[in-house]
Parts: structure tokens; sequence; C-alpha cells
């Protein structure tokens, strides 16, 4: 197929509509392209439960083999899993997911040995190039020693599953908690596959909710940053009694946590709390990475537990970069992705989880107690603006706020005013037409008057898509 590669080569991973935007013929290329560039000589794929997963991470084996790399298919598995793959035997990886997209869609998550991200500045645009070149020359012809295509985990003879789930068991200590209930929603997505692998055994009553794989999201979308996708599982912990609620996304490697009362926990506040756990394992030393949206809760959390936090830009792939820089133990972001030097540096939604339980089941009191220290401030959550001309609008933006009294600006990614009581970042997307602004504060009232005077000059000129603000 003649596949606009722009459209679906996006900066971490690649994603698109299957089969309008790609298909099997091009997701053999991407495989011989990654061998190309990776240099790899083995390699390891992983696929979630999507319809056209399987076909996928088999042409892209094919073009793999072709290139000369061994293959090992691991089947069915999380995206955390596939990079435990990746870490423990050494091996560049691939995971065909579209995380929490909708079912049509479908894409690849790439990295090199050690769980190392590929993204455009690490690989994938070399990617890309290649794709686009073979599109003009043809692709070239095997090598003269093909590569092996294997199912299964036998270069180990153990299954990845329970390896997986061991290692994680080692690094959080559940063994002593306190019986808890736990309402679990893995929305039809690969938490289905990993959590009863995971939590066996411990003192936990988990109470299921769409575990059944199916990539077509029968019951809701597997995105559980969106707050409709929460109403299930807040209901259900409501009615069970429950001490908490979990939710997975498409591809489990994001997870949300729901208190007791069915309030969504924000991700900064598990940020925090997983932080301060993962500096206590640490004497008390070590740094901690944040995307600059994270609540202000996070640096001052990580200070008075002896930590160092160092802020960075939003994606994964900043973080990474930051994690390995700084030799950082812990990294956490707004979306919900957390970020293990213990995991290869690599994001890990279930050790997160891991760590909630842990914390919730050493100590007596409810879930919305305990985190209340780490949820210290007002958030706006992230809003976006349609509008035609981004730099414009944020120039405006700029020029209302630069002078005022006491207050600081930067631009280490979109613009951050920062003041005594409150800040926010106006951020435009790398995809599409929006502006996407976060605002927090120290109370409701300032939280929502600074947020209502960014949208006003954001929309002055804009048509908006969030009705609601």
């Amino acid at each position: 197929m003649a596949a606009d590669l722009s459209q679906i080569v996006k900066a971490y991973d690649v994603r698109g509509v299957v089969p309008d935007q790609w298909d099997e013929s091009l997701a053999e290329q991407f495989g011989a392209a990654f061998v190309e560039v990776t240099d790899a000589e083995a390699i390891v794929i992983g696929h979630d439960m999507r319809p056209s997963s399987p076909g996928l991470s088999a042409a892209f084996a094919r073009g793999a083999a072709a290139r000369g790399a061994d293959v090992t298919l691991i089947g069915l598995c999380s995206t955390d899993q596939l990079y435990f793959a990746s870490g423990s035997l050494g091996l560049p990886g691939a995971m065909f997911t579209a995380s929490h997209n909708p079912a049509q869609y479908n894409g690849i998550k790439m990295c090199r040995a050690g769980a190392a991200p590929v993204g455009q500045d690490t690989g994938l645009s070399e990617i890309r190039a290649l794709l686009e070149k073979w599109a003009e020359q043809g692709v070239p012809q095997s090598v003269a020693t093909p590569g092996t295509v294997t199912e299964r985990d036998t270069l180990t003879e153990r299954d990845t599953l329970t390896d997986y789930a061991a290692h994680l068991r080692s690094l959080v200590d559940l063994t002593a908690i306190r019986p808890l209930k736990v309402v679990v929603d893995a929305g039809n997505g690969m938490g289905g596959h990993t959590v009863p692998t995971v939590l066996e055994g411990l003192p936990l009553d988990v109470v299921p909710m769409y575990f059944e794989l199916d990539g077509t999201f029968p019951n809701h979308e597997a995105n559980p940053l969106d707050p409709k996708n929460l109403v299930d599982l807040q209901a259900r912990v409501l009615a069970e009694g429950a001490d908490l609620g979990l939710a997975f996304d498409g591809d489990a490697d994001r997870c949300f946590v729901v208190d007791e009362r069915g309030a969504g926990v924000s991700p900064s506040a598990i940020t925090a709390l997983v932080a301060a756990r993962e500096l206590a394992r640490n004497g008390g030393k070590g740094t901690v990475i944040h995307n600059l949206i994270t609540s202000w809760s996070v640096p001052e959390v990580v200070r008075e537990h002896g930590g160092t936090p160092v802020r960075t830009r939003v994606g994964h792939s900043f973080i990474k970069a930051e994690m390995a820089a700084h030799g950082a133990i812990f990294g956490g972001e707004h979306s919900a992705h957390y970020y293990f030097r213990d995991f290869w540096n690599a994001d890990t939604g279930m050790l997160a989880a891991l760590h909630v339980l842990a914390a919730l089941g050493g100590q007596p009191g409810t879930l919305s107690d305990l985190v209340a220290q780490y949820d210290r401030y007002t958030g706006s959550g992230e809003i976006n603006s349609t509008v035609d001309d981004q730099p414009g609008r944020t120039a405006a933006v700029r020029a209302a706020f630069e002078t005022r009294d006491h207050v600081t600006l930067d631009e280490l990614d979109g613009l951050t005013i920062t003041a005594p009581d409150w800040w926010f970042n106006l951020r435009a997307s790398n995809t599409e037409p929006l502006l996407r602004l976060n605002v927090e504060a120290r109370d409701e009232a300032t939280m929502t008057a600074v947020r209502d005077e960014v949208l006003t000059l954001v929309r002055s000129q804009a048509a908006s898509n969030d009705p609601d603000v």
C-alpha cells in the first residue's frame, strides 16, 4: 500500500487505522527496517488483544527474519511485559498495540535492548526514512541466511508472564499488608491477562471487571484518563464497599486509581506517593523525574523525603532520557505513566499499583486519607482548545502575563507562567490544531480565575472543543 508515513509515524511510536493507513505488508517492512536501524541479531515481539494484532506482529517478524534477525514471539502480553522481556533478555523488542485508541487502530512501540526507547530522536526517524527510500527503490531482497521465528519464549524455557510478575513482586513487599478489597477494571484490555498472575496469592479480594480480552472494547474505551470510562469502576467500588479501584488502559502500561469514595486519585498524587516509597527504599537519596505539568506537590514531597526532583518536558522519551542521564530511581507523569530504575527505566502502571496497595495495606486508614498528604493543590486538568494560530494565541497569553509582578516565565515545553499562588502551562499539540492548558493553584477560586482568564485569551479567535469549560 502507498502509506502516508507522516500520518502514522508519531513522536514515540507507530499508530494508525488498519487497514486504511497501514497493513501487514507495511508491518513487514517495518520489521525489516527495525533490524536494519538497530543492527539487531535477535528480537522479541509481543501483541495485545486487538483483532489485527496477531497478523501484524507475524508480518513484522517475517520482515525482521528476512533481514537476518532471530525472532521470538511471546504472543499476548501487556506493553510493560514486553519491556520486561526486552530488559531481562537483553534484546530489542516490538509491541503491537494502539494502547487506548479505538478498535480500528493499531500500532508498534519499539525499543532497543534493555527496553531503551525508540522515538523520533532515537531511531524512529531513521526507520521512517528507510521505508520512504524503499517505497521509491524497492525493498531489498532477504539476506543470504534469514533468521528464525520461534513461538513463545523458548530462549529461557520459561513463561514471560510468570517471570514478569515475579520481578514486580520482588520490588514491592505485599506479604504483610492487611486484607484489602480491590475492584480492577481491565477495560477488556491486557490487564485481564496480567492482573490475575501478578496479584495471585496476595491478601487481596479482587473484584474483576471486563477481564475478557476483547479488542473491540464492548464496554467502554480502555482510556482511564477520560472520566466517562471510570463511571463503571466508581459505581462498583461503592457497591462493593471496596478499599480502592484500579483501571488499566488497553495495553495495561498505565494505571488510574479510584479511592474508597469512588473519587479519582490524581496521578500527581500517585507520583508523589510512589516517589516517597522509592526514596525510602533507597535510603532517602535519589533523583525523581517529573514532567512540567505534574503538581507542585511532587517536587515538594521529593525534597521532603531527601530526594532531588528534576523537571522535564512532557512525553515518555524525554522522561526516559532524563531517567538515564540522572540515574533516577523513579519518574512520573500526569498521564498515569510511571517509570522505574529497577524496571529498566521503563513505564509500568502495574508496579505503581503494587506500591499503592502496599502503602494502603501497610496502615489502617482509607486511601483518601492516605493520599491527602500528597494532593495539596487544586488543578484544572488538561483543557484542549481548537485554534487556527497556535503561536499567535500563545503570544497573546504571554503578552498578557509576562509584565506582571512576581511572575516568572519559561519555555521548556510550551509556555509556563508561575506566580506565588498559581501556575499554568500552555502547550501546542504536535499532531492537532490544539492548545493544551493546565492550571494549578493553592485554592479553587484562584485556579478558576486564572483558568478562565487564559481560556478567554486563547479562545478569543478560536472555536472550543471543550464546551464544559
